[in-house]
C-alpha cells in the first residue's frame, strides 16, 4: 500500500514538473525513459529540450507530501550513486537518439504537494 501511494505521489510530481517545464518554454521529448536492452540502467524522469540554450536536459523529479515532509528538501535524496546511474542512462539515451552533438545537462525539480489545497511548490535546480 505504501509503495502504491509513493508511486502515485511520484506520478503527480512528475506531471507537475512536466507542466512547469512546458510553461517555461521547454520541449518535452520523453518521460519515464528506460533502456529496453541488456541490464536495466535506470530511468530518466523527464528528458526535455531547453530551447533558449539549445541543450538537452535530463530532469530528476523528487516529490514529497508537504504536510508530512514540509521541512525536508526532496533533492537531498539525489545521491552520488543516483547521479552516476542517471549519467549512464543519459549516455544510452544520447546514443540511441543520435544526439551526440548536443550539449546536455542534468537538472532536478523538487515538488512539495499540498494535496488538501491541490497546490504544489516547485524548486528547479539547474545543472546538478
Amino acid at each position: 500500500m505504501i509503495s502504491f501511494l509513493r508511486k502515485k505521489i511520484g506520478n503527480i510530481g512528475e506531471k507537475v514538473a512536466t507542466d512547469y517545464l512546458k510553461k517555461k518554454g521547454y520541449k518535452i521529448l520523453d518521460t519515464n525513459f528506460q533502456n529496453n536492452s541488456g541490464s536495466r540502467l535506470g530511468e530518466l524522469d523527464i528528458v526535455a529540450l531547453d530551447k533558449d540554450k539549445e541543450e538537452l536536459v535530463f530532469v530528476e523529479v523528487k516529490t514529497r507530501n508537504l504536510k508530512k515532509f514540509g521541512e525536508t528538501l526532496p533533492e537531498e535524496n539525489i545521491t552520488y550513486s543516483k547521479i552516476r546511474k542517471l549519467s549512464k542512462i543519459a549516455q544510452y539515451y544520447i546514443r540511441q537518439k543520435k544526439m551526440e552533438e548536443m550539449d546536455f545537462r542534468f537538472d532536478a525539480i523538487s515538488v512539495w504537494l499540498d494535496e488538501e489545497a491541490k497546490k504544489a511548490k516547485i524548486k528547479h535546480i539547474i545543472s546538478l
